[in-house]
């Protein structure tokens, strides 16, 4: 579990995270969702460490990540999984080579160690027989789908993925959605997910965060999200004809 308590952020003056308070749950896929500008980005960012807050704290399974240092946040560290936006795959890497690379810098396993870890985590994301293709030979669910197998090299607890169907027709959106589904509940990790992808919303949001201009406006789930009167919230779901037709229904 990952708890966000009243963190704000500021860049040159302007606040962009005001006061946000959440919790993303275990075993569950938990959803950020806005406008562009919205603040889903640096939330995310300050989550994994990459930006610090100015004020709050964001706790793993109690753990206060901010005050960390040395082994304690590096071990912390070790337990997140990041699935970047487009895959973020090494062009000059093979895919072995680059599902591995987590496992070169954090941990001590022999080669045969780290390859047997590879296959098996590639097996999950359903890929075989792909090691020695490098990127540019695979059609781009299947760079997503490596890139999964490299956040879950190192079997973390916590699992961040910035857009994942960035990039992706429907049908392979779909996949990826269910992928990321599957493999949370299995290994029973926190997933965050950040997302503009309407139908990740309301298929696979077990928890979701809505913001708005800095501000948390709203929690539910896929659920609630047909119910709700929040008329921000409901503004930025059904703008188009076909979630307002499934609110609808």
């Amino acid at each position: 579990m990952i708890e966000v308590k009243n963190i704000s952020k500021s860049f040159d003056g302007q606040e962009v995270l005001k006061n946000i308070s959440t919790t993303f749950e275990k075993g569950k896929t938990n959803l950020i969702i806005g406008q562009s500008g919205s603040g889903k980005t640096v939330l995310m960012k300050c989550c994994i460490g990459l930006l610090d807050t100015d004020e709050g704290e964001i706790k793993f399974d109690g753990r206060r990540f901010s005050n960390l240092k040395g082994i304690n946040q590096k071990n912390v560290r070790k337990e997140m999984g990041v699935l970047f936006q487009g895959g973020a795959l090494f062009d000059s890497y093979t895919v072995e080579e680059n599902v591995m690379f987590p496992l070169n810098m954090f941990t001590d396993n022999t080669l045969e160690e780290k390859r047997a870890r590879v296959n098996e985590v590639l097996t999950h994301v359903n890929l075989e027989n792909v090691n020695s293709k490098f990127p540019a030979e695979i059609s781009g669910g299947m760079i997503k789908r490596v890139a999964i197998a490299r956040a879950i090299a190192l079997n973390p607890k916590y699992l961040f993925c910035d857009e994942p169907n960035s990039g992706l027709d429907p049908k392979t959106a779909e996949v990826i959605d269910e992928l990321i589904s599957e493999l949370t509940e299995k290994f029973q990790m926190t997933t965050v997910i950040n997302t503009h992808d309407m139908n990740s919303v309301l298929q696979i949001g077990q928890k979701i965060a809505y913001l708005y201009k800095g501000q948390l406006w709203w929690e539910g789930d896929h659920q609630g999200i047909l119910e709700t009167t929040n008329e921000e919230l409901n503004d930025f779901v059904f703008s188009t004809e076909l979630t307002r037709r499934l609110k609808h229904r």
